[in-house]
């Protein structure tokens, strides 16, 4: 059943960078409100953002995003190709797995029990599919994007919730049994593993959802030590604790440019 509550075609907010055609528009608002006309709960805002990479060594250079409000709560997806007609192609069809598999969860999460379908929370389900990054030299690689917010108080299962339906690797946040900041992401053989700055796993609120725990605690690094190890590692993102002064958890994060990203508590912007 189609929703009768949703924004209109026009309502969809669309964002080109100075190289995407104006009459691209047309076709983002379309392809979009295709998908947001067949869910079941009221869309409140829709956005997409589409962008060309200016650097001709990046392979995907097209970047497309979009960010839904479906009743309160945000989807967000971003896929990464080589015309914007493939990316187009491929955001409507990652939005509309995710749109679909975050509304299956928030009834089982209203229902306050578990999902009997194939829409059952595990780590079975659909993986995210990210592009592989773009193999930029060690020595050009920069921290290009400082994201600096309060981290959300919640248990794992919610983490796991959030990170699924944002389309993330990882999620920041503050564990609600440990009172530790914290670090989700799919990895091991439940599908979910955390790492902590303090491992304190008999605190840990992780619900029904399967789970492992790292027994390491957050490595202490400045952020110019942090690049090099991840430079080493090849990991796609790093999670750590600064030097004495701070007691807050950072990630830095690979982006699909080969450049870095890091994430820090709001107090912390240096």
């Amino acid at each position: 059943m189609a929703n009768t509550s949703s924004i209109s075609t026009a309502e969809i907010r669309v964002s080109l960078d100075e190289s995407i055609p104006e009459d691209v528009t047309p076709e983002v608002q379309r392809r979009v409100g295709a998908v947001l006309d067949h869910l079941r709960q009221p869309v409140l805002a829709a956005r997409v953002r589409i962008t060309r990479h200016g650097d001709p060594a990046v392979p995907r250079p097209v970047s497309a995003q979009a960010n839904v409000d479906v009743n309160g709560r945000l989807v967000r997806v971003q896929v990464e190709a080589e015309t914007v007609g493939e990316a187009l192609a491929q955001l409507e069809e990652k939005l509309r797995h995710a749109a679909e598999r975050a509304a299956a969860r928030w009834k089982d999460r209203t229902d306050r029990k578990p999902s009997p379908g194939p829409h059952e929370w595990r780590h079975i389900d659909e993986p995210a599919s990210h592009p592989s990054y773009f193999p930029r030299p060690a020595e050009e690689r920069r921290v290009l994007r400082h994201k600096a917010f309060g981290l959300a108080v919640c248990t794992v299962e919610e983490a796991a919730f959030d990170m699924d339906a944002l389309d993330y690797d990882f999620h920041l946040f503050t564990e609600l049994g440990s009172g530790e900041d914290s670090v989700l992401y799919r990895a091991g053989p439940t599908g979910y593993r955390l790492a902590q700055l303090t491992p304190a796993p008999e605190k840990v609120e992780s619900g029904s959802l399967p789970l492992t725990i790292s027994e390491r605690p957050a490595a202490v690094l400045s952020t110019a030590a942090a690049v090099d190890r991840l430079n080493l590692s090849g990991q796609p993102f790093l999670f750590f604790r600064p030097p004495a002064g701070h007691h807050r958890g950072r990630v830095l994060y690979r982006r699909y440019d080969g450049h870095y990203g890091l994430i820090t508590q709001a107090e912390l912007v240096e």
